[in-house]
């Protein structure tokens, strides 16, 4: 299936897509240049990536900005991280916004500095009316930090007296902090390495993924339309299968 096929049949595409966008400090490194700038070139090719979304009927884009261990590296490389964000938002949030873009920011706000969380609510609040695309950017985020802060929040409901009986899936789920998004059909990595890196552990259950072996910072269109196509041509059973044909339960249909 080729690019152009699926971006004129977007039906049979994934409606959310997430992804890890991995490889800017190596796209860098290989040109002699500090980290940052692979960083920054990052954040274009982000732009590329939203703006190209919608055409191929994706209408929930998630992608892992910064991960509760990013923390660990050093702080001259986080300070330019965050830096990026304030930029990122006062520049593109009134684009996004007249776009029908919603801005949703997934991860702990705890611990964050007080003029990124300040500028965090402010995004959310000022697209929230919006419902043509959905784009979550996983900030301060884990996989496993999200699945403990929501048994803690069903334990706190428990103790208030809001909540009795046994634990179900859709209990657990609705505390996360993707609860109300789209199921996860397709999870992109780039750069060529192959594994989740603690990233949306829950919603990755049934979803496709695919590993792109391609330094973040060249990621636009064509890349993004090479990975739905591979997931156009996947066959998605959910655990299941037809048992007369033992044909699949459910193709890629988004």
């Amino acid at each position: 299936m080729s690019v152009e096929t699926v971006a004129t049949a977007p039906e049979k595409g994934p409606r959310h897509v997430a992804l890890i966008m991995d490889g800017n400090g190596r796209w860098a490194e290989r040109r002699g240049l500090p980290r940052v700038v692979g960083h920054r070139e990052g954040v274009q090719a982000l732009r590329r990536t939203i703006k190209a979304a919608p055409d191929f009927g994706v209408r929930c884009l998630t992608v892992f900005g910064f991960s509760t261990e990013n923390w660990s590296r050093p702080a001259d490389e986080v300070s330019d991280l965050m830096g990026l964000v304030r930029s990122f938002v006062g520049s593109d949030l009134k684009r996004l916004e007249a776009s029908g873009v919603r801005l949703r920011v997934l991860g702990r706000r705890k611990g964050l500095p007080g003029d990124i969380a300040a500028i965090v609510d402010r995004a959310e609040a000022q697209t929230a009316h919006n419902d043509r695309f959905l784009l979550q950017v996983a900030f301060n985020y884990g996989g496993r930090a999200d699945l403990v802060d929501a048994a803690q929040r069903l334990l706190d409901r428990a103790r208030a007296g809001l909540f009795e009986g046994d634990v179900t899936e859709d209990d657990l789920g609705a505390g996360l902090s993707t609860a109300g998004a789209p199921p996860v059909d397709l999870i992109v990595r780039t750069s060529g390495e192959q594994r989740l890196s603690n990233f949306l552990l829950w919603e990755a259950a049934y979803a496709e993924l695919v590993f792109q072996d391609i330094l973040w910072p060249d990621y636009g269109a064509e890349a993004l339309g090479e990975a739905i196509a591979l997931y156009g041509n996947r066959e998605r059973r959910y655990g299941g299968r037809d048992v007369l044909t033992d044909a699949p339960v459910v193709k890629a249909a988004g």
